[in-house]
């Protein structure tokens, strides 16, 4: 059955995203991703303003993200549970995808999306690698089966530590169309890997079908 909710997945939705095998390999100085500044926090999701956000697109399947800001332009799988209750994640080895949580909602309709992908792999930077450097009003282009495309602006790109992570905040159900997306940050230990979560907030301003 369809859930139009998302706090089924529990606060160890990405940490299969953040074992950091790249660092492991070759140390954290000259290749750590990019972390959020605070300038790029914002406001809880139910103060953002509604009149801002387009109205909800009918359901249909992502295809394709597309993030012109930090050259992001790749296909997306659909991702479920693992059966810890984490999102499942894509396979490590292709770096150039991200998934979406198949169970929830769709990008574009009424509630809040969701999109998660590695950070790196053992080979390198991986698609979300740049996902912390986003700015409030970055672009995020998601192509749909059914032809159009779900456009979302940034409103907030922030970093949680794990032990802090707002399951309310990021996955909560939303009352318009909302994006997150997902990766590895909050610092990196050789130990446990990446120590928290980068998530961009992002609200839908146009679409088409």
């Amino acid at each position: 059955m369809r859930s139009y909710g998302n706090l089924a997945i529990a606060a160890v939705t990405a940490a299969a995203l953040c074992t950091g095998a790249w660092l492991l390999h070759n140390g954290t100085a000259p290749h750590a991703p990019p972390q959020p500044s605070a300038a790029e926090a914002g406001p809880d999701t139910d103060r953002e303003p509604a009149a801002s956000t387009a109205p909800a697109l009918p359901p249909s399947p992502p295809e394709r993200i597309r993030i012109p800001a930090i050259r992001v332009d790749a296909p997306l799988m659909g991702l479920g549970l693992t059966p810890s209750g984490s999102l499942d994640v894509p396979p490590a080895e292709r770096r150039n995808l991200a998934g979406w949580y198949e169970a929830g909602t769709s990008p574009g309709e009424k509630g809040t999306a969701i999109v998660a992908g590695h950070v790196d792999n053992a080979d390198g930077p991986a698609v979300f690698f740049a996902l912390g450097s986003l700015k409030k009003g970055s672009v995020i282009d998601i192509d749909r089966r059914d032809g159009g495309t779900a456009r979302f602006t940034v409103y907030a790109v922030e970093v949680y530590q794990a032990r802090d992570f707002p399951d309310q905040k990021v996955y909560g159900a939303a009352p318009r169309p909302e994006l997150r997306v997902i990766t590895c940050g909050g610092g990196y230990s050789r130990a446990t890997g990446y120590q928290g979560n980068v998530v961009v907030f992002a609200r839908l301003t146009s679409g088409t079908r």
